[in-house]
């Protein structure tokens, strides 16, 4: 259990830096597409370009804002259930997302290589499509596997408990 925890943290850290990337390149492009107008050339593809690194941005920041439990989370009811009840539920609550974003990441998967089969691209910059897609569809394969971690870290205290 340790080493699969390390190896989500391992993960996620990664994905985490690589979204930063893309978050700054986010940045730069609008910033350079803004000056670039008052000039009246903007930058070409800014749409898709913006579209692409947002899509990735998003994806690989969900299993590290899972670790940090930064989701938002509405338990005011919730914390007034005892801590058996509180771990019935997170663990339903874990298993039902774990087997969504999995269903998620397979469906998406799919589409990409779809993508990557009638070699669709975009309309402006020609970039292809299938590369975001399947990081997509890793980011939320990320957010399953810390998803069942927080789903064995909860029997393992059980356990304990």
């Amino acid at each position: 259990m340790d080493l699969l925890d390390k190896i989500s943290r391992f993960l996620n850290r990664t994905l985490v830096w690589m979204a930063g990337v893309f978050l700054v390149g986010m940045v730069l492009l609008t910033c350079s597409n803004i000056f670039l107008r008052l000039v009246w050339a903007p930058v070409r593809g800014t749409f898709e370009l913006m579209g692409f690194f947002g899509a990735i941005v998003v994806a690989f920041t969900l299993g590290y804002t899972q670790i940090k439990r930064g989701h938002v989370a509405v338990d005011i009811l919730v914390t007034q259930f005892s801590k058996k009840t509180r771990r019935i539920l997170d663990s339903i609550n874990y298993s039902i997302c774990m087997i969504f974003f999995t269903v998620t990441a397979w469906q998406i998967a799919k589409w990409a290589t779809t993508l990557r089969q009638t070699g669709e691209v975009t309309e402006t910059l020609r970039i292809i499509f299938y590369p975001f897609t399947y990081g997509v569809a890793f980011g939320c394969i990320v957010l399953a596997l810390v998803l069942l971690i927080d789903l064995l870290k909860l029997f393992v205290k059980q356990k304990g408990a």
